[in-house]
């Protein structure tokens, strides 16, 4: 599919429009995420930066309340990740949605984050604003903010 095709998926798939408000949603949706002339192209023909951009008008074509985002830096230089990370926090404004993002990026989780919730052990370790996660004394959530493990034994 080209990036067009791939972007109008979601409402040609649920019939939520017309083509002439398909052409007109993609193009708008393209813009937003600074990708307008790129229609045409495949996905081989874009950047992991470029797809991730794709992805996202996908997920706000159809005008959503509530976007998740699944590792959305994941795989990305720190200049791109922070360029999805300002794309995320635009968007949040722009369109008036609630974003859950589910990465393991730290410096993702305190740029884009108004409330953090860390899962250890398949529960809720901890829930709070990202400066309580800064302040915190659980040991895992540190260890994972400071970039190292709990096994002390190791060199």
């Amino acid at each position: 599919m080209t990036v067009f095709d791939n972007v109008a998926f979601p409402l040609r798939e649920q019939r939520l429009c017309g083509e002439d408000e398909v052409k007109r949603r993609v193009m708008e949706k393209l813009a937003v995420v600074g990708l307008q002339g790129t229609e045409g192209l495949a996905p081989a023909d874009l950047s992991g930066g470029m797809r991730k951009r794709v992805a996202l008008a996908r997920a706000i074509v159809a005008e959503p309340r509530c976007i998740l985002y699944d590792e959305p830096t994941s795989g990305l230089d720190p200049v791109t990740a922070d360029t999805i990370n300002r794309l995320i926090i635009r968007l949040q404004k722009m369109l008036g949605v609630t974003s859950v993002v589910v990465t393991h990026d730290i410096q993702s989780m305190f740029r884009v984050g108004d409330r953090v919730a860390f899962l250890y052990e398949g529960r809720m370790a901890f829930v709070g604003t990202p400066e309580e996660a800064r302040r915190t004394d659980h040991p895992v959530l540190r260890g994972f903010i400071e970039g190292r493990s709990l096994d002390e034994r190791e060199p």
